[in-house]
């Protein structure tokens, strides 16, 4: 039978054997392999955008990525919505939350020492690092511009562990899901502070859009994930003279797609996440923070930058305090009576002139819908004012306190807020201060009455000790009289 083994099997069977070699050792490139991402991505430009089906909404761009979303941050209006709640692997974006729990709970001039688990927990032929060597300490500012320019993921393991202790990521973990939560997630779960790949650890383009809101409205975050390079000067605790991180997002100043109106971004990526783009922009009186999840390079910026044009192309800022005569802040006698004891007074509330909606340019002001809430309100807020068009909130006025309130008015019973409806019956929001100053007496009287009641008891008890005393004093006289005249 040998001499049917030619060299031409030997040749074939040798191959064979090497391409088996490979699939064992390196089984992870044989499966890439045979993924062609770009046709995967070119077919998901196909799904479904919901923000499409809004009647007479601005058709946004199909794009290749799995889920994205286009938000106006001081609003919180979606304004292009595609997948926004699936969950999905953000990798390194999930760093602008770590971020974000350092800069609330250190100072930025805080020590931060980078243990051994810090630095042995990244490869470090793979994964994006500083390159800064075990027991050396820099501040907690260059931390995170290591962190959020370089994306340095053993810098976001030294932040952990100095703000949960050494060795204990669980404890970070918790306090990420924690700020998540407070923040309005509802489709993520946070295991790792630099987003290395793991199956319980995913997110939502909505949700990190949410954390994108906190992150942007920091100056000093802002700056940083703004930067292109930073270096991280030489020092007693840091030996490097070279130690230069480099952004790599695209859109920023000198980069390929530069975009000018760009406030800051930060990139992600891994094999199973793909790329992921979070990225903040403000033009037009708009502030939009876009996300992008699940794309292929470079389309995460080409995507970006189309969703933040079709953003400040076909939308606009409507400030509700200019344009509301649906509510009007006004005085009237609250009860059904012509006397009038404590007079009119001038308005203490006013709709915050900062407040605005966000409409498609072709939308008028009066074809929204508005909602009186008392639910969920921030600490300055009386009451808020929420705006729908076709259903989708398109924004909120704050009902707040007349910062200049005049030096001198009547305490008079007020009618603040009135949604006046052509040939319907007024709907009402008072605030009664004759009520207020009526429950303020009433108050005072209870406690006038408490005080006087326990000094009636106090002064009871006084009398009756005294009166024993006197009895006693008595008795005792008496005694010595009776023995004196003995």
């Amino acid at each position: 039978m040998m001499k049917f083994f030619t060299h031409k099997h030997t040749a074939f069977l040798s191959v064979l054997v090497l391409c088996l070699c490979i699939s064992i050792i390196f089984p992870h490139m044989t499966a890439f392999a045979e993924t062609d991402y770009r046709a995967e991505a070119e077919a998901r430009k196909s799904l479904p955008i919901a923000t499409n089906e809004i009647e007479n909404w601005p058709v946004g761009p199909q794009i290749g990525a799995q889920s994205a979303i286009l938000l106006e941050a001081n609003s919180g209006a979606v304004l292009y919505a595609k997948n926004i709640n699936e969950q999905l692997y953000p990798a390194s974006v999930t760093k602008i939350l770590t971020a974000l729990i350092a800069a609330e709970k250190c100072d930025m001039n805080e020590i931060v020492t980078f243990s051994s688990d810090a630095i042995h927990s990244i490869n470090w032929r793979e994964d994006a690092n500083m390159g800064i060597n075990v027991n050396d300490q820099i501040t907690m500012e260059q931390c995170l511009y290591g962190l959020l320019v370089g994306s340095a993921n053993e810098a976001a393991y030294a932040i952990a562990e100095h703000i949960s202790g050494e060795g204990n990521l669980d404890g970070f973990a918790a306090l990420m899901n924690e700020k998540a939560k407070e923040l309005g997630c509802t489709n993520s779960n946070f295991v790792t502070p630099n987003g290395i790949h793991d199956e319980n650890h995913y997110t939502s383009a909505h949700d990190l859009a949410l954390i994108a809101q906190a992150f942007f409205s920091n100056e000093l975050l802002t700056k940083m994930s703004s930067t292109t390079s930073y270096q991280i000067p030489k020092t007693a605790t840091q030996p490097r003279e070279d130690m230069i991180v480099w952004a790599k997002s695209k859109l920023l100043p000198g980069k390929e797609y530069a975009y000018e109106p760009l406030l800051g971004t930060k990139t992600g990526y891994t094999t199973q996440a793909r790329q992921t783009l979070v990225s903040c922009a403000q033009k037009n009186g708009l502030k939009l923070i876009c996300v992008i999840m699940k794309e292929e390079s470079p389309d995460q910026f080409t995507d970006t930058v189309q969703l933040f044009e079709y953003g400040f192309q076909n939308f606009t800022a409507v400030t509700i305090a200019d344009k509301d005569t649906q509510y009007s802040i006004d005085t009237s006698n609250f009860f059904a009576t012509d006397i009038d004891f404590f007079g009119s007074s001038k308005p203490i509330l006013e709709i915050d002139p900062d407040s605005y909606i966000v409409l498609p340019l072709n939308v008028d002001f009066t074809e929204t819908t508005s909602e009186l809430t008392y639910d969920q309100l921030a600490f300055d807020e009386i009451a808020r004012i929420n705006y729908t068009y076709h259903n989708t909130y398109v924004g909120h006025a704050s009902v707040v306190p007349v910062k200049d309130i005049p030096a001198t008015f009547d305490f008079g019973t007020k009618q603040i807020i009135t949604e006046e409806k052509p040939d319907t019956e007024q709907k009402t929001v008072y605030i009664n201060v004759k009520n207020v100053i009526v429950f303020i007496c009433l108050i005072a009287i209870l406690l006038i009455v408490i005080l006087m009641i326990r000094s009636m008891i106090i002064n009871t008890r006084k009398y009756r000790r005294r009166s024993r005393i006197m009895k006693r004093h008595k008795t005792n006289t008496q005694k010595l009289d009776w023995k004196h005249f003995k």
